[in-house]
């Protein structure tokens, strides 16, 4: 079976562009022969693999500028070459072999440098490959680095050479002495020099005078007047040095033959390196051009489904940005449910390219490409993909555009199954509308039965009204500007469209009689359905921007709860802590307190009313009272001028909240938020803690204990006299000023840097919002927040919550060099 219908597939959906756009951006033919042998498959482990290689590959190209990407020379020829006894690589052929396997050394370096898990596939590639050091090391002892065999590459080629040079130098001098002695002799004239033809050395006699110079005539000039004479002397030696470049070949040609029969039993490995090197220019080139698309590798599934958000088609895109036109992004949904889309709508509205949208981006996915799609899709597999698109009709067959179709539909009908996907345009056209309707119908619901996958556009009502009521289809509709008639390009699943004829032939300038009797032709039914469809469109479009607006805002209310919620357990959470520990301090000072004041009483006793020893004890006892005033008071004012900041805070985070104030109150609970008010006394109920009141509503109330601000149901709360308040405050010794122990040690230890990565939004937000209640409490101006780079959704979050805190007064990216994206810097307004 096909997995491919019909056999021009790709040029149809546009891949042949595709394919010539990676063609352009490798550097080898090793890579192009690669894309040219891609093709369509429907291997699920295959497909990822190679879709997870172009991944990793788009990260080395936006994140590293040094991976190797020059020398991509194509030996595998010469290699194969030289399988036989005798043959040998040409000093060019050599040349290349040794950058070539610079460039698969340096690639294999590239990845080795790299941590196990930052490319795993692909430094998993580089395991079976070689880099052949001593055939490196042969090539170099034997040409330079500008490709020219060396002089030294053999002790007979470097005494060869010599002869030559010396030769050369003799012929040289000779030469010119044979020249001077012509000119003393008049046959040459005195301005004249050494002339080359043809590869010898000659000298301009005149015509007159040649015979004069014995030698051999090589040449004249276009006018007859010189001749250019080589000289017997000359003859002998330009033989001699002929005979010793025949030798100098030779040799060069034993050193290379040699070199041969070494690399001769590596001939295997290294055809691999040339594969390898092919497979590398092909993966570079399908990443190259996923980061010119923006193409992402969606969430991939065994199964067949198309669940695609904000899908371009990339060559619309490269269309549109050359006339300065943004393209409608395309969302998708096929699932077992609702496996067949039929797209209706007016003409020039976007059907089209809808269909071919999903054509295409499947055909590439499938292909190992990556896709222009958002990352919350998800895609999978099909087994076959089948396409009637455009006119079919054929002379040498005789059929016609109908027959064409029809033809289609049979192969889709006999060949279809559950993991097939099917593009139809213009479904049923090419014959009278009721008849090809009628058959559209029947094959549409025959391949719904089938349980195939399938987009298809259509003009016809009757197919709109099937699809409506039919099991496994839903309707599409392309979207259409009524008021200023213009196609929108936008896709809405789940009703269908209307054709706009009659609208469109009004603005175009058709008669008003023209029309009127057309709208008679086809009856008031047929018109009003066509209405009331655009009327259910347009009141669509209105509730759903409304729902729209309600989620936002519910949104918000939900997160901006669960985040008080959260604040509130961990302020309870944090008091409970720091009343336990106020206690235990309070009781160990009150202890040395008693034990010092017994200890004086104690000296005072011995010194029996010595009025000297008494008056040592009494200023020993104001010193202990100034030590206890000193440490119950020391930090007041700057723990007050923290709590200060955290009460401002909290009053700017009421300005966010929901509007206590408009929901029903019941009368009880009027009367207790009667009895209460902001800069009462108020005490927990059953407890001797007292405290200021700052703020309530009908739930909550914010409440001052000595210098810790929290908020709490104020149903836990009842108002009492300053006098009691007086009286509670006595009767506790002071011990709340002790809360304010362990400011210091807390300041200290505190870390102006969290690292959330790996939690999940709420948790972090969290604990982000406690962090920054620490960090305004101890002074800390600037803070950073790990969150890693990912797919930035983490960090989207914790920008949002950063953007509505009103104690933060910037934030931005740490540098490159200590993070980037992966850490945000924060600024706090102390």
């Amino acid at each position: 079976m096909q997995n491919i219908y019909p056999n021009n597939f790709e040029a149809k959906i546009g891949f042949d562009r595709i394919r010539e756009m990676l063609t352009n951006k490798c550097i080898s033919t090793m890579g192009d022969e690669w894309v040219q042998e891609m093709h369509f498959q429907t291997s699920y482990d295959t497909i990822l693999q190679q879709l997870n290689e172009v991944n990793e590959f788009c990260r080395i190209i936006r994140e590293f500028d040094s991976f190797p990407a020059t020398h991509f020379y194509d030996l595998r020829e010469a290699l194969k070459k030289i399988r036989l006894e005798g043959r040998f690589l040409e000093p060019e052929e050599l040349f290349d072999l040794k950058r070539s396997l610079e460039s698969v050394r340096a690639i294999v370096n590239f990845f080795s440098k790299q941590e196990e898990e930052a490319f795993p596939i692909l430094k998993q590639k580089t395991s079976r490959v070689q880099v052949f050091p001593y055939i490196y090391d042969r090539i170099d002892v034997i040409i330079n680095k500008f490709g020219k065999i060396r002089d030294n590459a053999s002790p007979e080629l470097a005494q060869t050479r010599r002869s030559i040079m010396n030769m050369q130098s003799n012929m040289s001098k000779r030469l010119h002495a044979i020249l001077k002695q012509a000119q003393k002799d008049g046959w040459v004239e005195d301005d004249a020099s050494v002339s080359i033809r043809d590869g010898r050395a000659v000298i301009p006699v005149a015509a007159a005078n040649k015979r004069k110079l014995k030698g051999i005539v090589y040449d004249e000039s276009a006018t007859g007047k010189t001749s250019y004479v080589e000289p017997n002397e000359i003859v002998e030696m330009n033989n001699e040095i002929r005979e010793l470049e025949y030798a100098e070949r030779r040799e060069i040609i034993k050193i290379l033959t040699n070199f041969a029969n070494d690399i001769r039993p590596y001939l295997e490995e290294l055809s691999y390196s040339y594969d390898f090197l092919g497979e590398m220019d092909f993966i570079r080139a399908k990443a190259l051009l996923a980061v010119e698309f923006d193409a992402i590798r969606p969430e991939f599934k065994e199964e067949p489904i198309i669940e695609w958000y904000n899908a371009i088609h990339p060559l619309l895109l490269k269309t549109l940005q050359k006339e300065n036109r943004k393209i409608v992004p395309l969302d998708i949904k096929l699932t077992d449910d609702k496996h067949i889309l039929l797209i209706s709508g007016p003409n020039a509205g976007g059907k089209s390219v809808c269909l071919k949208t999903t054509g295409l981006l499947q055909y590439m996915l499938q292909c190992g490409l990556l896709i222009p799609v958002n990352e919350a899709s998800k895609t999978g597999v099909f087994e076959q993909l089948f396409i009637d698109i455009g006119d079919e009709q054929s002379m040498e067959n005789d059929l016609s555009t109908y027959s064409s179709h029809l033809m289609n539909m049979k192969h889709f009908v006999r060949n279809c199954n559950e993991k097939t996907l099917i593009l139809i345009d213009e479904f049923g056209t090419g014959t009278e509308p009721m008849l090809g309707g009628a058959i559209a119908e029947s094959i549409l619901e025959k391949l719904t039965e089938l349980g195939t996958f399938g987009v298809i556009t259509t003009h016809y009502t009757n197919l709109k009204h099937f699809a409506s009521s039919a099991e496994g289809i839903i309707n599409g509709a392309m979207l259409y500007d009524s008021q200023n008639m213009n196609p929108l390009f936008k896709l809405d699943i789940g009703k269908p469209g209307s054709s706009f004829a009659f609208e469109i032939a009004r603005k175009i300038g058709l008669p008003e009689d023209i029309l009127e009797h057309a709208t008679e032709k086809v009856g008031k039914d047929h018109i009003d359905f066509d209405r009331n469809l655009r009327k259910i469109n347009r009141d669509k479009r209105y509730w759903e921007t409304k729902r729209m607006k309600i989620r936002k805002v519910e949104k918000i209310i939900d997160d901006t709860a669960e985040t008080y919620e959260a604040e509130l357990q961990e302020i309870q959470k944090q008091r409970k802590e720091i009343l336990k520990k106020a206690k235990e301090e309070a009781d160990a000072l009150l202890k040395g307190v008693n034990k010092r004041i017994e200890n004086t009483i104690q000296e005072i006793k011995k010194a029996q009313a010595d009025k000297e020893k008494t008056k040592e004890a009494r200023a020993k006892l104001g010193d202990l009272k100034k030590d206890i005033d000193r440490k119950t008071t020391g930090n007041d004012s700057q723990i007050s001028k923290k709590m200060e900041q955290l009460r401002q805070r909290e009053d700017n985070r009421n300005k966010h909240r929901p509007d206590e104030s408009k929901k029903p109150v019941s009368k009880e609970k009027l009367e207790q938020s009667a009895e209460m008010r902001p800069g009462d006394k108020v005490r927990l109920k059953g407890q001797d803690t007292v405290g200021d009141l700052i703020e309530i509503n009908e739930k909550n109330a914010v409440v001052a204990f000595g210098q810790l601000m929290t908020t709490m149901p104020s149903k836990n709360l009842e108002r009492i006299s300053k006098n009691e308040a007086k009286k509670l405050d006595k009767n506790r010794g002071g011990r709340a000023s002790v809360l304010t122990e362990g400011f210091s040690e807390r300041r200290l230890s505190f870390k102006p840097e969290i690292d959330i990565r790996g939690q999940r939004v709420e948790e972090a937000i969290s604990k982000i919002t406690e962090f920054i209640d620490e960090a305004i409490m101890f002074e800390a101006g600037q803070l950073r927040i790990l969150h890693g780079k990912g797919h930035g959704i983490l960090k989207q979050s914790i920008r949002d919550y950063l953007r509505s805190e009103p104690m933060v007064r910037s934030y931005k990216d740490e540098h490159v060099d200590f993070g980037g994206a992966g850490i945000t810097v924060v600024n706090l307004a102390l």
